[in-house]
């Protein structure tokens, strides 16, 4: 049973849309950019997806595909993975039940698809692994219509993981029913307790239906009463912010299965960023929000990025200055500056904007893997 999926045509976006926001999408997008033989053609590729020009999208096992100009055929190919690959992708999502719950959740776990590249199994593609086609008569490897294609296919992939698994070889049902064929845990070991996932494995049942409505009831207050107890020296307000960050951290690794370690000093800017505490870290909030700890590090660090990553940018950066060429650049290892707006690479393979503010260098906006991106901070600035 092989699945097919349709989507319809992506609408013209406005000229600063961004693509790929998850990590995932992002890989996806690299493995095109780093196989790819022109930067021009790829250029070309970001701003032709954004013209609403390229028809509806169908994604099969093993490819994806659309009709560019009305008339070119648009292919990009995927190796499939074979029956042994996904029975153990299938052992490693069932390993967790956080796994099943966050896919369900149109998340990609970092640790799963880690595991799955343990277990031997290629999950996010990377260089060469994508093959463009197209019927146009430009031999680009990819053209401007295939590299269109596959930048849009990162916002597919950015709403739903079950996009790249479906190129891969099997749907969002597929697996489902899957892992509901597993072996079933006997009575005794059942006795005892399962995991989650291979309670899920086994067959979820049926849900009954909700009471009727009540107009007069009026829900229980579930707040906790964090009330201090007479004599108690107890700061309520920071209680009450420690009660939401923990149920939002125990969020996270329920979907996620795990949590980043952090420093005391990353979770301060952390729980300050989430929940607007003023705690005279002004500047590090800001790059929270915008990058999480990635952010942070590049606000406050250093480093020296390999040539070849700094060389590509430059290109990419020369190539889509808005307004022409970019203001003589100003470099210091990861730090990019020009004039009133600076660039910094950050150890994820993204680039973070900064303005001058205050006598320093404030972050301004979210990063993108493409500095020309974000270009517009200059003019803003």
């Amino acid at each position: 049973m092989n699945a097919v999926r349709g989507f319809a045509a992506f609408a013209p976006q406005r000229a600063g849309a961004r693509f790929a926001t998850t990590w995932w999408g992002r890989a996806w997008i690299k493995a095109l950019e780093d196989t790819s033989l022109d930067q021009g053609l790829l250029r070309k590729g970001r701003a032709y997806a954004k013209t609403g020009l390229l028809g509806p999208i169908t994604v099969s096992p093993g490819r994806i595909a659309a009709v560019a100009d009305s008339e070119y055929d648009a292919v990009v190919r995927v190796e499939q993975l074979t029956d042994a690959e996904w029975e153990r992708f299938l052992d490693q999502v069932a390993a967790k039940s956080g796994h099943i719950a966050a896919l369900l959740d149109r998340d990609m776990p970092h640790d799963l698809v880690e595991a799955a590249e343990d277990a031997a199994v290629p999950l996010l593609p990377a260089v060469g692994d994508l093959e463009p086609e197209c019927s146009c008569p430009d031999w680009g490897h990819p053209c401007e219509h295939a590299a269109a294609l596959c930048y849009q296919a990162s916002w597919l992939l950015d709403a739903d993981p079950f996009v790249l698994l479906l190129m891969r070889g099997r749907g969002e049902r597929q697996l489902i029913e899957a892992l509901q064929r597993r072996d079933v845990p006997d009575t005794a070991e059942a006795a005892r307790g399962v995991v989650a996932a291979q309670a899920f494995a086994a067959g979820v049942p049926p849900l009954p239906e909700p009471p009727p409505f009540d107009v007069a009831y009026s829900p229980p207050d579930l707040e906790p009463d964090l009330a201090p107890k007479p004599g108690a020296d107890v700061d309520v307000a920071a209680l009450r912010v420690l009660a939401a960050s923990a149920a939002s951290r125990a969020r996270e690794l329920l979907v996620r299965g795990r949590l980043p370690e952090l420093t005391e000093y990353q979770d301060r800017v952390r729980l300050a960023a989430e929940h607007d505490l003023d705690l005279g870290l002004d500047s590090a909030v800001a790059a929270w929000r915008q990058g999480g700890a990635d952010g942070l590090e590049v606000l406050e660090s250093a480093w020296t990025p390999p040539r070849r990553e700094l060389a590509r940018a430059r290109a990419l950066l020369e190539a889509g200055w808005e307004g022409g060429r970019p203001p003589a650049i100003e470099a210091w290892r990861n730090r990019w500056t020009l004039g009133s707006l600076q660039l910094r690479y950050g150890r994820d393979g993204r680039w973070y904007p900064f303005v001058e503010r205050d006598g320093g260098w404030w972050p301004a906006g979210p990063p993108e893997r493409d500095p020309s991106a974000l270009t517009h901070h200059a003019q803003d600035a």
